[in-house]
Order: C-alpha cells, then sequence, then structure tokens
C-alpha cells in the first residue's frame, strides 16, 4: 500500500477520534461551565451577605444538606438536580441581538434641524420652532427619501420674523440644506411666503444623451435644450441612444410676432456657450442667413466658413466692424422695403424677409481692443439690429462668459428678453444672469450644456443644450462629430451628401430706391481669402 494511502487513512482516523472525543467530551465541559457558573454565583452572594448574617445562612444551609442526606435517595436526587442546573446554566449563551439600525429621518434630519437652528432660532421667543434641544418633528411637516437613503422632498415651518423677502437670506437656507441633503443634486425651493413654509423638492438629473438633429419645429422656433416636464407643456420626438422618445423641449419663439426675438445667453468657461450657437445656428440655416463673430478667436465655428447661407465667419476686430456695419445698413434697407411694400400694398420683397441671425460669441472680448486701439465697440452698432430687428426680421444672438456680464452694454442689456445662463453659478450670478431670482439651487459639479433658461417675463427652468461639438475637433467623439456634419448646408456634393435645403434667392438682395432713406456708404464684405479656412472633415 502506498504511503500516501497510508497517511490519508491515518488523518481520517485522527478526524473521526476526535469527534468521538468531542462529542463525549461536550456535555463534561457544559456541566463544568454550569458548575463554574453556579460557584461564582454563590460567591457573590456570600461577599454580598452582610457578615451578622452570614452565620445563619450557613446553619440554614448546613440543615438543608442534613435533611437532603437523610431523605432516601436524597443524595441521588440532589447531584441529578446539580448536573441539570449546571447543564443548563453551562450551555452556549445566545449571540446579543444586533442594535437596530438608525433611522434614517432620525439621523439626516437631526443633523438638518441642528444646522438650520442658528439662523432660525429666536432668543426672545416663547415657544421657538428652533431651540438648542429641540426635536426635528417639531418643525418638519412631511419628508421623503429615495430607495438610496437620499433626501427627495421635505416641507417646513419657519418662524413668522425670518427675513424670507430677502434673496441673501434665502439663499443662506437653500445653501444650508444643500450642504445637508447632498450638494450633488439641484433642488427647487418653493418659498411660501402667507404661511411661512418652505418646500423642498430634489430634481432629477435631466438627459444628456441628446445628440444635435432636426428637431420638430415650426420656421422661427429654436430648441434651445430640454428640461423637466412641468417646465413646459408640450414635448417632441428625439433620438436619444438610439431609440425616439419624447421629451419637453424649452422653445425660443423668434420673428416679427415675437416677443422676446434676441437672446442673451452666459456660461462659465468650459460649459457650452459655443455649443449653444452652434446649435443655433444650424436650426437657423434652413431658413435664415448667417453672420457669425468669434470674438474669442478660437476657431470653434470654423465649420460654417464658406457653407451656403452664412454670410462669413469673423474673427478679427476689422471683420467683426465690417460685419456689423453691413448688418446695420442690411437692417435700415430691410425696414425701408418693408415700409414701401406696405405704402404701396404689394408683397414685400423676398431678400427682405429672409431671416437674417447675427451670432456673436464672446463679442466683449472685441470691445476691450476696440477700446484700446481708439475703434468703435462691436456693442454699439448692434444697437439698430437689435431694435429694429423684429420688424426687419433680424435676430441677434449674443454668448459670453458669466465674469463679463458687467462689460455688456445697457442697450444689449434691455433689448435681449431671452437668457441662457450655462454652467454651475451663485445667486448673485444667477440672478444678474437671468434678470430675476432662480429658484433652483445649482449642483456643485453639472454636465456639459446644464444651466437654465427664461423666455421673456417667464419663471426660468432647467436647460440641457443638445451635444453640439465642433465637427472639426478630433478630440470630440465621432458620433457626435457625424451628427453636426450631417445638418450642415453643403456645398460640395461629391464628396458629402446634400442636405435638403429650402430655396433660396438667385440673385444678392437690392435695395429699393428710397428718396426718403438715407444714403449709406456700402460696405464690401468680400475678402481675397477668408479669415478662417476650414478644413477637411473626416
Amino acid at each position: 500500500m502506498p504511503l500516501n494511502r497510508h497517511l490519508s487513512k491515518g488523518r481520517e482516523i485522527a478526524r473521526t477520534a476526535g469527534d468521538h472525543a468531542s462529542d463525549m467530551v461536550a456535555p463534561l465541559s457544559v456541566i463544568g461551565r454550569g458548575l463554574r457558573h453556579h460557584a461564582g454565583w454563590a460567591r457573590d452572594r456570600w461577599n454580598a451577605t452582610p457578615k451578622d448574617r452570614r452565620g445563619p445562612t450557613l446553619f440554614l444551609t448546613a440543615s438543608m444538606l442534613v435533611g437532603v442526606y437523610l431523605l432516601p435517595h436524597g443524595l441521588l436526587f440532589a447531584l441529578i438536580a446539580l448536573m441539570a442546573s449546571a447543564a443548563w446554566a453551562g450551555r452556549a449563551p445566545k449571540a446579543p441581538p444586533a442594535p437596530p439600525a438608525p433611522d434614517v429621518a432620525d439621523v439626516k434630519l437631526g443633523a438638518l434641524y441642528a444646522a438650520l437652528t442658528p439662523y432660525l432660532c429666536g432668543p426672545e421667543e416663547a415657544n421657538p420652532l428652533y431651540h438648542y434641544e429641540g426635536s426635528y418633528k417639531s418643525a418638519f411637516s412631511s419628508w421623503e427619501f429615495d430607495d438610496e437613503g437620499r433626501l427627495s422632498r421635505l416641507e417646513l415651518g419657519y418662524p413668522p420674523y425670518f427675513t424670507d423677502t430677502e434673496p441673501a437670506a434665502r439663499a443662506r437656507i437653500e445653501q444650508v440644506v444643500q450642504g445637508k441633503a447632498g450638494r450633488a443634486r439641484e433642488y427647487r425651493f418653493d418659498w411660501d411666503e402667507e404661511s411661512n413654509r418652505l418646500r423642498i423638492t430634489a430634481l432629477a438629473p435631466l438627459p444628456t444623451d441628446i445628440v444635435a438633429q432636426r428637431f420638430v419645429a415650426a420656421p422661427g422656433e429654436i430648441v434651445l435644450g430640454f428640461t423637466d416636464e412641468d417646465g413646459t407643456a408640450r414635448t417632441i420626438p428625439v433620438t436619444q441612444g438610439g431609440a425616439v422618445t419624447q421629451q419637453p423641449p424649452v422653445v425660443w419663439r423668434t420673428g416679427p410676432r415675437s416677443a422676446e426675438p434676441h437672446l442673451l445667453a452666459f456660461g462659465a468657461t468650459g460649459y457650452g456657450t459655443s455649443s449653444l450657437i452652434r446649435s443655433i445656428a444650424l436650426q437657423a440655416l434652413p431658413y435664415g442667413d448667417l453672420v457669425v463673430i468669434d470674438g474669442a478667436g478660437t476657431g470653434e465655428h470654423a465649420c460654417l466658413v464658406n457653407r451656403p447661407g452664412v454670410h462669413t465667419v469673423e474673427t478679427s476686430l476689422r471683420g467683426a466692424l465690417a460685419a456689423l456695419e453691413w448688418a446695420a445698413q442690411e437692417t435700415d434697407r430691410r425696414l425701408a422695403a418693408l415700409n414701401a411694400a406696405r405704402h404701396a400694398g404689394t408683397a414685400p420683397p423676398e431678400d427682405a424677409t429672409r431671416p437674417l441671425w447675427l451670432l456673436l460669441d464672446h463679442p466683449t472680448e472685441l470691445s476691450e481692443l476696440a477700446h484700446a486701439e481708439g475703434r468703435p465697440d462691436p456693442q454699439d452698432l448692434l444697437e439698430l439690429p437689435l431694435r429694429h430687428g423684429r420688424a426687419a426680421r433680424v435676430t441677434v444672438v449674443i454668448a459670453d462668459a458669466v465674469e463679463a456680464g458687467e462689460r455688456i452694454t445697457p442697450t444689449v442689456r434691455a433689448t435681449t428678453r431671452a437668457r441662457v445662463v450655462l454652467g454651475p453659478t451663485g445667486p448673485a450670478e444667477s440672478h444678474a444672469a437671468l434678470g430675476a431670482p432662480l429658484d433652483i439651487a445649482p449642483a456643485a459639479h453639472a454636465p456639459v450644456g446644464r444651466g437654465y433658461a427664461r423666455i421673456g417675463n417667464g419663471a426660468p427652468v432647467r436647460l440641457q443644450v443638445p451635444a453640439t461639438v465642433d465637427p472639426l475637433d478630433d478630440e470630440a467623439p465621432a458620433p457626435l462629430r457625424d451628427a453636426v456634419i450631417a445638418l450642415l448646408p453643403h456645398r460640395d456634393t461629391r464628396t458629402e451628401a446634400a442636405a435638403d435645403l429650402p430655396p433660396r434667392p438667385e440673385h444678392p438682395p437690392v435695395a429699393p430706391p428710397a428718396e426718403s432713406a438715407p444714403q449709406a456708404h456700402p460696405v464690401d464684405l468680400a475678402k481675397g481669402e477668408p479669415m478662417i479656412r476650414s478644413r477637411p472633415i473626416s
């Protein structure tokens, strides 16, 4: 027999013998543990007995033992009783029950109540809602938590002397609530000033996988992005993640019937103001003509160079001034043509009714350069298109950085009633950008294109701009670049598929003679070479 089999058989015999020995010794160990328990109990009782009572106690115990000894089979019964009690006392003790998990509401709402107490407590109030030894149940009326244990809804009361009409006081409370509930989400704060109630709701994240595409919208309607279901009463079909879904859009209506004919957008650096300009340009190109001015000079709009319907894409101060002077003269020419047609009772010419879009990205950069060189401010040249653009079918879109808000001229601010702000901004910056206080606390980290929009006198709504990347950016994902390329009007049909475009006038616009209209000096926008050369799109 091999040695290995001998060793394995020996191990099995030893394991079996050990199991039998443990089975035999287990009762003895249980009884021994019980006897130790009894001995310890007797010792503790003896030590706890006063010295003057130890003698009688010892005499009584000895008398009981003698009585048991004199009984028939008394010692046997006493031994059996002792062994039984020792076995019961020496059995394996049960594991102590695990302490109950603390209630999520008690932990998180208690911490929130304690954080709000310094701001909402009153030292002279007889029965305060908030005090340092109080409970959150006295101030919080209802609350809800999601499946992950995060606060999703809360309603609380606050004392009547709290200054809920001051933006600074509100911002302080909102900051405390967001810090305790989690800064990774956005919260809507509904202040009921009449009943001194505050309702807090955690907002679900907006979809970020909607790319640039043809949206179902009427001519003159621009889809700025998408918002919550309660932000609008309309939904449109969009392609999202390879499937068609219904999403609520933020629609900006332009044209002669629009009450908000121009748009002003602010954004933090890297949060998609240039993507918003590209998205608007792609939606406006099938129905209008574009003049694009890239004040930052980064080439973000080089994909629009030499495209049908794009008059020019300027990055220099000289080119921007020439383009804006032409836009002012074109606005004046359109007004004269429309007035002449109206007085004559004829249809206005097509070149005067086709929409003209002026898209300016970071114009304050050019304003600073113009001030340094002693040239006219490009923003001053926008006064005529801004004030009379609605009648002349001229729409102005301006996008700039949040920190450049003070360099925007009062005329631009007064005439741009459609507002957008992108990226995480503070309460003061959001109020200055949107023209109204924001009742939503932004998240600490927002995706690109996330922000807020306010059209006219409406309430601000959340906004997620469609992903509209620069198709000439090699670092952008290929599917996003292809989506933008598919929307561009193409001139070279041999290498790129031609897009369906509405008919364009064959001849350039010619102003009809008008005696009352002052003769303006023509501005030639033709250049020998474009300021921006478009690279081939792979």
